[in-house]
């Protein structure tokens, strides 16, 4: 589950350090920008932006900045989807943001890949890296990046709640039965649902049920973050 090699950022215990973890991700992917990118829709008042990037200064101020995700397609599709984005010059003129493209550029934001998780309680986490050169044309390469960038994104979304919005929930105030923690501790290990049934000698079925009942009880959005979330809380070890 924390293996791969990223799971350094889930150590992470500020600011400095949360964005140094990112930017070394970013640059051992193969880019040279990312911007990781917290979003929270409060009920009453205007979507809060909290950024960490390495972006060049004459650029970062744009990456806070709400209007431009009204017209980015980049950030238009994340904002729908939860599917990533592999995007290039051709994105932004099937938009008929070609002015857009080539404004950023400039600063070498020329191509890259992009993708949103969507959270409970108007909550979402942006992480994108960008380039100035092509991406690669093989595809099990390319494939590759993209499952990387997702895996990272979960681990990094995880640590960006907690230093950046650190209100965590009381471990006690948490109820979780010993079959979800159990189930929790077997995916932590990196058992399918089919495992962890043959292990705890349950049906797959009855397993998935557990670890979907453990993920809404962590208000997370799937089983590895909901695993994130229980080692935070030390509620597996």
């Amino acid at each position: 589950m924390l293996q791969g090699g990223f799971s350094s950022v889930f150590e992470a215990q500020s600011r400095d350090d949360l964005q140094s973890e990112i930017v070394g991700f970013a640059r051992g992917l193969g880019f040279d920008t990312v911007s990781a990118i917290t979003v929270i829709d409060h009920f009453l008042g205007d979507t809060e932006f909290i950024a960490i990037d390495n972006a060049p200064p004459a650029f970062s101020a744009t990456l806070e900045e709400g209007a431009k995700c009204a017209n980015d397609p980049v950030m238009q599709h994340c904002k729908r989807k939860s599917v990533p984005i592999i995007w290039d010059q051709t994105t932004y003129i099937s938009a008929g943001q070609s002015e857009m493209w080539e404004a950023q550029a400039r600063y070498g934001y020329r191509t890259g890949i992009c993708l949103a998780l969507h959270l409970p309680e108007g909550r979402h986490f942006v992480l994108g890296v960008d380039r100035d050169r092509p991406l690669p044309h093989a595809s099990q390469e390319l494939t590759r990046m993209v499952a990387d960038l997702q895996l990272f994104a979960v681990l990094a979304q995880d640590a960006a709640s907690r230093v950046l919005l650190p209100t965590v929930p009381d471990a006690r105030a948490v109820s979780l039965t010993p079959r979800e923690l159990e189930s929790l501790r077997w995916t932590m290990e990196g058992k399918t649902a089919w495992e962890v049934g043959n292990i705890l000698g349950i049906s797959e079925r009855t397993a998935v049920l557990h670890l979907t009942n453990a993920t809404h009880k962590l208000d997370c959005v799937n089983k590895h973050q909901a695993v994130l979330k229980a080692l935070r809380l030390k509620l597996i070890f």
